[in-house]
């Protein structure tokens, strides 16, 4: 099984690769993803995360678990103005999180695990997850939408705990 890479690896900051179709390769990707997950436990997982370069994700939100969607090339078609305040944070960088507000609710299209296009609504922590996930899949990690400062102060304390 790969391993979570660590912060700073360029990999996490690199956009990702979108996916051809779906092969075996990917849906064993996505499940070794799910195992990772599981393990944490999280409520979701970027390949990136794993230093695989491609547009893959995987979201469990569910209370029960055993639920996760696999996404491959996610993308937001719409959003709610209402927004849901979560604290977020990432193994990539462990020890440290922060609250962020994002849309409670979200309207994403994805390649699923039938190779087909779907599109689907998430809600809540569903859709706080697929956002954090879509956001490692541009390169983004969550102390990006934090101000300067706030971010600053976070990585200090990421690094001081190292």
């Amino acid at each position: 099984m790969r391993n979570i890479v660590p912060w700073p690896n360029k990999v996490l900051r690199t956009p990702a690769e979108t996916v051809g179709e779906i092969t075996e390769e990917i849906r064993a990707i996505w499940d070794e993803m799910i195992e990772v997950m599981d393990a944490m436990p999280g409520y979701g997982l970027a390949a990136v995360q794993l230093g695989v370069p491609l547009r893959l994700a995987v979201v469990d939100a569910s209370v029960e678990r055993g639920q996760a969607i696999r996404l491959a090339n996610p993308e937001i078609l719409t959003t709610r103005p209402e927004l849901r305040a979560h604290a977020e944070a990432s193994p990539n960088l462990p020890g440290v999180h922060a609250t962020l507000k994002r849309p409670a609710k979200v309207s994403v299209r994805f390649l699923n695990e039938d190779g087909v296009w779907d599109r689907k609504e998430f809600d809540g922590l569903w859709s706080t997850s697929v956002q954090h996930q879509i956001d490692h899949l541009e390169g983004k990690m969550f102390f990006d939408r934090l101000s300067r400062t706030r971010r600053e102060m976070l990585l200090k304390k990421a690094q001081k705990q190292k």
